[in-house]
Parts: structure tokens; sequence; C-alpha cells
């Protein structure tokens, strides 16, 4: 193992929900912080395989608005545990949270400063999330195949996971290795933000799994802002992939707000078949389901808050 690997471990932490971080390493150095990356290995008896194909890792981005939230958040171990549990390996990341501290102005002006601020937040967001698969590469003694990840987010998480597979289809890979591509994207409540009209897809992205609630009102369900400038949500990227003819599900979930970005850990059994069928082999099954299930858990102050909320 290398010099700069050896300086990025730290003491593993445990954690009041028994997963612990077997390893972490810093991943990158930027002006303001330094950022590390979790890895949580599979568990010694689990199925590494399936019908012969290796299972991806899977690498999480976690939300918060891009003002809060954490990679070591306690409430996303158990689905961690349950990944390690089903041959997954998991990666979890940190990224700069490029809205923390900011303040949104009122009005037509105070919404457009804030898109470009948005923006920003994304575009470090990508870029950090390459600099993670970039450390994976050139450090195989992590035993880490940086060739067959799926990335997955929560919210902002979910906002930079989907553009960075939208940035890899039109050929923006600075910071990647030559050639790289996720195996797939998992989306829980996320959105691509433009300030050049709605997102398109040059080349056919890697298998894309959506979830949404039809009535989130902090990150947008279809469109939120002017035709050429605004956030552009699940429900208008699936449609978009559909015409493309591309490798995608989505799973709508009827009525429900931003709760849908907490449910990694309810939505196992679809996680599965995507992850099986789109990703390890190819399939390219497609689901459009309008979910209506009121044993789903909800949380009120989530329903509550919209999107100038977390910015006062």
């Amino acid at each position: 193992m290398s010099k700069k690997v050896l300086l990025g471990v730290v003491v593993a932490l445990l954690f009041c929900l028994g997963a612990t971080a077997q390893e972490t390493y810093r991943f990158a150095e930027r002006d303001t912080c330094a950022l590390y990356l979790d890895i949580f290995r599979p568990d010694s008896s689990a199925q590494t395989t399936f019908k012969g194909v290796a299972k991806p890792a899977i690498m999480f981005v976690f939300g918060g608005g891009f003002v809060s939230g954490k990679r070591s958040d306690a409430g996303i171990r158990p689905w961690f545990r349950h990944l390690n549990a089903n041959g997954y390996t998991v990666i979890a990341i940190d990224y700069r949270l490029g809205m923390k501290g900011y303040r949104m102005g009122k009005g037509l002006r105070g919404a457009v400063k804030a898109l470009d601020r948005f923006m920003l937040s994304q575009q470090m967001g990508v870029e950090d999330v390459f600099s993670a698969v970039s450390f994976l590469a050139t450090h195989p003694e992590l035993n880490v195949p940086a060739d067959n990840i799926v990335l997955s987010g929560s919210s902002a998480g979910a906002i930079i996971s989907l553009a960075c597979a939208n940035a890899i289809a039109n050929g923006e890979t600075e910071g990647l290795p030559e050639g790289f591509a996720f195996k797939g994207v998992m989306s829980f409540s996320g959105a691509i933000i433009s300030k050049t009209g709605a997102p398109k897809f040059e080349q056919a992205p890697c298998p894309i799994l959506f979830f949404h609630g039809t009535a989130d009102k902090i990150v947008a369900y279809n469109h939120f802002g002017l035709p050429r400038r605004g956030i552009w949500g699940s429900d208008y990227i699936a449609k978009r992939l559909k015409k493309q003819g591309c490798n995608y599900s989505i799973w709508r979930f009827d009525g429900l707000g931003h709760d849908v970005a907490a449910y990694m850990g309810f939505m196992w059994d679809v996680e599965k078949v995507f992850l099986e069928k789109n990703v390890m082999q190819g399939i390219r099954c497609e689901v459009d389901a309008m979910v209506n299930d009121p044993s789903l858990p909800t949380w009120q102050s989530w329903g509550k808050t919209k999107t100038a909320d977390l910015y006062q």
C-alpha cells in the first residue's frame, strides 16, 4: 500500500447502529477542506457475484441541500449493512457543501442568483465524485474496481449523481480515467440543474433508477424555474430517456413529497432487480410505476418544507 493511502487511513469508528467504517481514506485536498471516503466491505459469508458477474460497488452521495449532511450519518448505516449482507461493497464519500452559509434573496433576482449558486454547488459535487473515482482507480490495492461502480445519491446527492451521469453522456469527463462510465445510477429525489436549457444526453447514459414523490416541494419532480434556467427533475429526465430508448426505470410516489429522498432502505426489492437485471445483466428492464402505499413512512417537517426554506 502506498504512503499516500497509508496517510489516509484513520481508525475505524463504531456507530450506535452497529455499522463500522472498515477503512477511511483521504481522496482529495481542496482549498477549503480535505475530502474522505469510507469503504464498507461485504460480509464474509455474502455472495459477491450474480450469475457469474461481479456485483458492483455502491458509491453513496449523501443529501442535505448542499448545506448539511455527512458521509457518516448514522441513519443510512442500516442500508449500508444490508448491502454488505447482500454482497455489495459500499463507498460513502464527502463532497464540498457549496450552499453552506448561503442566504437566498427575495424575488426573481434572488432566485436567479440562487440558481447560479446551485449550479456551482452541483458542479463542485461532480468534481468531487470524479476525484473519488480517480482515487480508487489509481489505488488498485484497495480492491475496489473503479470500472464497476453504481453511483447512488439522496436529494442533493441525487442531483450530483444525475449530473455525473449527464456529464459523462455529454463527454464532460475531466478528472476521470479514460473511457470511464458508471455501471448505473440510483437516484432518490434527484434532478439536474441547468442554466442552458433542459438537460440533454448526447449519448445514452448508464442505466438509471429514479425514485421521486410527485408532490416534492424541495427538489422538482418535473421542472422548476424559467425555460432555460432551472431544475429538471426525475419525471422530465425519465421522459427524455424514454424517447432516446435508454435503460432506465422510474418509481413515482403519488402525492408524496421529499420523504422519498430517505427511501433507500425501503426500496431494496426494487434496487435488487435494477442491480441484477439492468446493471449486471444489461437487460433493459423498464418500469414506470405510480406507487400509492400508505405503509411507507413520511416526515411532517419534510412535507411542509420548500426549497427556499433551506436558505433563510
